[in-house]
Protein backbone atom coordinates (compact mmCIF):
# COMPACT_ATOMS: atom_id res chain seq x y z
CA UNK A 1 0.00 0.00 0.00
CA UNK A 2 1.14 3.53 -0.77
CA UNK A 3 0.38 6.67 1.23
CA UNK A 4 0.72 10.08 -0.42
CA UNK A 5 1.74 12.16 2.53
CA UNK A 6 3.86 14.88 4.08
CA UNK A 7 5.40 14.65 7.57
CA UNK A 8 4.15 18.09 8.65
CA UNK A 9 0.55 17.48 7.61
CA UNK A 10 -2.06 17.48 10.36
CA UNK A 11 -4.13 14.89 8.52
CA UNK A 12 -1.23 12.64 7.48
CA UNK A 13 0.55 12.35 10.82
CA UNK A 14 -2.26 10.37 12.54
CA UNK A 15 -2.17 7.78 9.75
CA UNK A 16 1.59 7.56 9.93
CA UNK A 17 1.47 7.19 13.72
CA UNK A 18 -1.22 4.51 13.62
CA UNK A 19 0.60 2.57 10.91
CA UNK A 20 3.88 2.77 12.81
CA UNK A 21 2.31 1.63 16.08
CA UNK A 22 0.47 -1.26 14.43
CA UNK A 23 3.32 -2.31 12.15
CA UNK A 24 1.33 -1.69 8.97
CA UNK A 25 3.74 -1.48 6.01
CA UNK A 26 3.13 1.61 3.92
CA UNK A 27 5.17 3.01 1.08
CA UNK A 28 5.44 6.71 1.87
CA UNK A 29 5.24 8.97 -1.19
CA UNK A 30 6.01 12.50 -0.02
CA UNK A 31 4.03 15.24 -1.76
CA UNK A 32 5.90 18.52 -1.30
CA UNK A 33 3.37 20.98 0.08
CA UNK A 34 5.91 23.78 0.22
CA UNK A 35 6.57 23.74 -3.52
CA UNK A 36 2.87 23.35 -4.27
CA UNK A 37 3.25 19.87 -5.74
CA UNK A 38 -0.25 19.02 -4.55
CA UNK A 39 -1.74 21.85 -6.64
CA UNK A 40 -0.21 20.73 -9.93
CA UNK A 41 -1.71 18.60 -12.68
CA UNK A 42 0.18 15.33 -12.09
CA UNK A 43 -1.04 15.06 -8.51
CA UNK A 44 -4.51 16.26 -9.52
CA UNK A 45 -4.86 13.06 -11.49
CA UNK A 46 -4.39 11.15 -8.23
CA UNK A 47 -6.63 13.35 -6.11
CA UNK A 48 -8.72 16.02 -7.88
CA UNK A 49 -9.18 17.69 -4.48
CA UNK A 50 -5.44 18.50 -4.61
CA UNK A 51 -5.11 17.44 -0.97
CA UNK A 52 -3.24 14.83 1.03
CA UNK A 53 -3.42 12.13 2.27
CA UNK A 54 -4.32 9.57 -0.36
CA UNK A 55 -4.06 5.82 0.17
CA UNK A 56 -3.55 3.41 -2.71
CA UNK A 57 -4.22 -0.27 -2.09
CA UNK A 58 -3.79 -1.96 -5.43
CA UNK A 59 -6.36 -0.38 -7.76
CA UNK A 60 -8.32 1.05 -4.84
CA UNK A 61 -7.71 4.71 -4.02
CA UNK A 62 -9.02 6.41 -0.89
CA UNK A 63 -8.93 10.03 0.28
CA UNK A 64 -9.75 11.67 3.63
CA UNK A 65 -7.68 10.99 6.72
CA UNK A 66 -10.48 9.62 8.90
CA UNK A 67 -11.66 7.21 6.21
CA UNK A 68 -8.12 5.99 5.57
CA UNK A 69 -7.51 5.28 9.26
CA UNK A 70 -10.74 3.30 9.54
CA UNK A 71 -9.94 1.36 6.37
CA UNK A 72 -6.46 0.44 7.60
CA UNK A 73 -7.77 -0.53 11.04
CA UNK A 74 -10.37 -2.83 9.51
CA UNK A 75 -7.88 -4.26 7.03
CA UNK A 76 -5.57 -5.45 9.81
CA UNK A 77 -8.30 -6.14 12.37
CA UNK A 78 -6.97 -3.60 14.85
CA UNK A 79 -8.72 -3.38 18.23
CA UNK A 80 -8.10 0.37 18.05
CA UNK A 81 -11.23 0.53 15.90
CA UNK A 82 -13.59 -1.72 17.90
CA UNK A 83 -16.08 -4.04 16.25
CA UNK A 84 -18.68 -3.52 18.98
CA UNK A 85 -21.37 -1.25 17.53
CA UNK A 86 -21.53 1.28 20.36
CA UNK A 87 -17.77 1.39 20.95
CA UNK A 88 -17.20 1.95 17.25
CA UNK A 89 -19.87 4.65 17.17
CA UNK A 90 -18.07 6.43 20.00
CA UNK A 91 -14.81 6.41 18.05
CA UNK A 92 -16.63 7.77 14.99
CA UNK A 93 -18.26 10.45 17.12
CA UNK A 94 -14.96 11.61 18.57
CA UNK A 95 -13.29 11.78 15.16
CA UNK A 96 -16.20 13.71 13.66
CA UNK A 97 -16.14 16.10 16.63
CA UNK A 98 -12.42 16.74 16.23
CA UNK A 99 -12.78 17.33 12.50
CA UNK A 100 -15.87 19.54 12.50
CA UNK A 101 -15.74 21.30 15.87
CA UNK A 102 -12.32 21.58 17.52
CA UNK A 103 -10.32 21.35 14.31
CA UNK A 104 -12.37 23.99 12.54
CA UNK A 105 -11.81 26.75 15.08
CA UNK A 106 -8.40 25.67 16.35
CA UNK A 107 -6.65 24.93 13.05
CA UNK A 108 -8.44 27.25 10.64
CA UNK A 109 -9.16 30.01 13.15
CA UNK A 110 -5.92 30.11 15.16
CA UNK A 111 -3.01 28.18 13.65
CA UNK A 112 -3.30 28.25 9.85
CA UNK A 113 -3.84 32.03 9.49
CA UNK A 114 -0.57 32.57 11.35
CA UNK A 115 1.69 30.03 9.63
CA UNK A 116 0.39 29.76 6.07
CA UNK A 117 0.44 32.87 3.84
CA UNK A 118 -2.57 31.70 1.82
CA UNK A 119 -4.66 31.53 5.02
CA UNK A 120 -3.68 34.99 6.25
CA UNK A 121 -6.44 37.58 5.92
CA UNK A 122 -6.06 40.53 3.58
CA UNK A 123 -5.98 43.25 6.22
CA UNK A 124 -4.59 43.53 9.74
CA UNK A 125 -8.09 44.18 11.06
CA UNK A 126 -9.50 41.06 9.39
CA UNK A 127 -6.54 38.97 10.62
CA UNK A 128 -6.99 40.17 14.20
CA UNK A 129 -10.74 39.48 14.10
CA UNK A 130 -10.17 36.00 12.68
CA UNK A 131 -7.67 35.09 15.40
CA UNK A 132 -9.85 36.53 18.16
CA UNK A 133 -12.87 34.58 16.93
CA UNK A 134 -10.86 31.42 16.45
CA UNK A 135 -9.20 31.58 19.86
CA UNK A 136 -12.46 32.26 21.70
CA UNK A 137 -14.27 29.36 20.06
CA UNK A 138 -11.31 26.98 20.23
CA UNK A 139 -11.09 27.63 23.96
CA UNK A 140 -14.72 26.60 24.27
CA UNK A 141 -14.06 23.30 22.48
CA UNK A 142 -10.92 22.70 24.52
CA UNK A 143 -12.97 23.11 27.68
CA UNK A 144 -15.38 20.45 26.42
CA UNK A 145 -12.43 18.18 25.62
CA UNK A 146 -10.81 18.77 28.98
CA UNK A 147 -13.83 18.56 31.26
CA UNK A 148 -16.27 16.26 29.48
CA UNK A 149 -14.57 14.08 26.86
CA UNK A 150 -11.44 13.40 28.90
CA UNK A 151 -12.21 14.57 32.41
CA UNK A 152 -10.07 13.33 35.29
CA UNK A 153 -11.03 9.68 34.80
CA UNK A 154 -10.39 8.90 31.11
CA UNK A 155 -6.93 8.06 29.84
CA UNK A 156 -8.03 8.41 26.22
CA UNK A 157 -10.75 10.03 24.15
CA UNK A 158 -13.03 7.00 24.26
CA UNK A 159 -12.29 5.83 27.80
CA UNK A 160 -9.37 3.73 28.99
CA UNK A 161 -8.36 2.18 25.66
CA UNK A 162 -6.25 3.76 22.93
CA UNK A 163 -8.17 4.13 19.66
CA UNK A 164 -7.62 5.69 16.27
CA UNK A 165 -9.48 8.75 17.57
CA UNK A 166 -6.54 9.50 19.86
CA UNK A 167 -4.04 9.55 16.98
CA UNK A 168 -6.40 11.82 15.09
CA UNK A 169 -6.96 14.28 17.91
CA UNK A 170 -3.35 14.44 19.06
CA UNK A 171 -2.17 15.38 15.56
CA UNK A 172 -4.61 18.28 15.41
CA UNK A 173 -3.69 19.67 18.82
CA UNK A 174 0.08 19.32 18.57
CA UNK A 175 0.00 21.47 15.44
CA UNK A 176 -0.78 24.30 17.87
CA UNK A 177 2.68 23.98 19.37
CA UNK A 178 4.00 25.71 16.24
CA UNK A 179 2.33 28.92 17.47
CA UNK A 180 3.23 28.35 21.13
CA UNK A 181 0.14 26.55 22.43
CA UNK A 182 0.89 24.63 25.64
CA UNK A 183 -2.68 24.04 26.95
CA UNK A 184 -1.77 24.93 30.55
CA UNK A 185 -5.40 25.78 31.31
CA UNK A 186 -6.48 22.27 30.31
CA UNK A 187 -4.73 19.77 32.62
CA UNK A 188 -6.60 16.72 31.34
CA UNK A 189 -5.66 17.62 27.78
CA UNK A 190 -2.02 17.98 28.82
CA UNK A 191 -2.13 14.64 30.60
CA UNK A 192 -3.59 12.91 27.55
CA UNK A 193 -1.10 14.51 25.15
CA UNK A 194 1.74 13.41 27.44
CA UNK A 195 0.45 9.85 27.21
CA UNK A 196 0.32 10.05 23.41
CA UNK A 197 3.83 11.49 23.20
CA UNK A 198 5.10 8.54 25.22
CA UNK A 199 4.15 6.12 22.43
CA UNK A 200 7.20 4.45 20.90
CA UNK A 201 6.64 5.87 17.40
CA UNK A 202 5.77 9.43 18.40
CA UNK A 203 9.22 10.98 18.19
CA UNK A 204 10.10 9.53 14.80
CA UNK A 205 6.78 10.37 13.14
CA UNK A 206 6.68 13.90 14.59
CA UNK A 207 10.33 14.78 14.01
CA UNK A 208 9.53 17.27 11.24
CA UNK A 209 6.83 18.96 13.31
CA UNK A 210 9.21 19.27 16.26
CA UNK A 211 11.72 20.97 13.96
CA UNK A 212 9.13 23.51 12.84
CA UNK A 213 8.15 24.15 16.47
CA UNK A 214 11.80 24.78 17.37
CA UNK A 215 12.29 27.10 14.40
CA UNK A 216 9.35 29.25 15.52
CA UNK A 217 9.91 29.24 19.28
CA UNK A 218 11.11 32.86 19.46
CA UNK A 219 8.35 34.31 17.28
CA UNK A 220 5.27 36.06 18.60
CA UNK A 221 1.91 34.39 17.94
CA UNK A 222 -1.62 34.37 19.25
CA UNK A 223 -1.71 31.12 21.20
CA UNK A 224 -3.79 29.15 23.69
Amino acid sequence: MKLYTHPISTTCRPIMMFAAEQGIPLEMQVVDLFTGEHTKAPYGAINPNHLIPVLEDGNFRLTESSAIMKYLADKVGSPMYPKDLQQRARVNERMDWINTQLGREFCYGVVYPQIFPHHKRRSAEAQEATLQWGKEHAQGWLKVLDEHILGPGNNYLCGDSLTIADFYGAAFLTLGEVVGCRFSDYPNVQRWLGRMKALKSWKQVNETLDGVVAANKDKSFVSI
